[in-house]
């Protein structure tokens, strides 16, 4: 009988630290819940996805789980344990716990040109999360304006990335409006969302195709766009490609995609 690996219950204070030392991170909340706001960088696991995560996994990776309250991610952290997973964590409060904290403590303390700009583009001083006009935040509009050094410092100070606008779009697409390359990075640097789909169903990707944006339509790519996404139409971003360089790079990269599925199936089959 495989011995039980006991998982542990930590806090937000903790479960900051464990994020520096490359966790992976599980969200067990509902997918709706998951798209509009999450920890950086976490995945979202449900009953019928969690196989997939343990047979993936190395089991000396630290696991970092959480839910909405704190509850259900220990009945997924035993079963990791159950399955040999040496070292899992369920976070106290789940991401309720999470969200108060990083409001209470923003992190690296606002600096003066960021409650400049903030005050300048009608934020509320220290609101580096307000919405304002269609739930703009301040991350969005930073971006949107190409505001790199902004953006940045947003980020550092409790900036959420899984905010959305009343369209449903992320920072990462209005940095995209705006073609801001250095934006672009520095949101996937963080762990931006990059196949956040908006109310219709579209992509950054899908946005950067259909405008015509071949620079902007590379960068996704290069940074893991996923080209199989479709619309609530099934409209995909290479049927949408506005011009012949963006079509060019997006059947590139599904010739990629297939031909790696090809080598997959054949080890497969091996």
């Amino acid at each position: 009988m495989r011995e039980r690996m006991p998982f542990r219950r930590i806090g937000v204070e903790d479960a900051q630290g464990l994020l520096t030392q490359g966790a992976l991170v599980l969200d067990v909340r509902d997918a709706d819940s998951f798209r509009r706001a999450r920890i950086d960088g976490a995945h979202n696991v449900s009953t019928f996805n969690l196989s997939t995560v343990i047979e993936t996994t190395p089991k000396n990776k630290p696991v970092l789980i959480y839910c909405y309250h704190g509850n259900a991610s220990q009945e997924y952290a035993r079963i990791l344990s159950d399955f040999g997973f040496l070292d899992v964590y369920s976070l106290d409060g789940g991401y309720e716990a999470w969200r108060e904290t990083l409001r209470a403590s923003p992190g690296v303390p606002l600096d003066d040109a960021v409650r400049l700009w903030l005050a300048e583009n009608g934020f509320p001083a220290g609101g580096v999360n307000a919405a304002i006009d269609n739930g703009s935040t301040p991350l969005m509009k930073a971006s949107h304006k190409g505001r790199c050094d902004i953006v940045r410092r947003l980020i550092a100070t409790g900036a959420e990335l899984g905010l959305k606008n009343n369209d449903g779009n992320n920072a990462l697409w209005l940095a995209c409006v705006g073609a801001h390359l250095d934006v672009i990075d520095a949101l996937v640097e963080a762990g931006v969302d990059i196949n956040n789909r908006n109310d219709n169903g579209a992509t950054s990707l899908m946005y950067a195709s259909s405008t015509g944006k071949a620079p902007v339509v590379e960068r996704l790519l290069l940074a893991g766009a996923d080209i199989a996404v479709e619309t609530l139409d099934g409209f995909s971003a290479l049927d949408m490609a506005a011009t012949v360089e963006c079509l060019t790079l997006l059947r590139a990269a599904a010739r990629l995609r297939d031909a790696g599925a090809a080598t997959l199936a054949a080890g497969h089959r091996a």
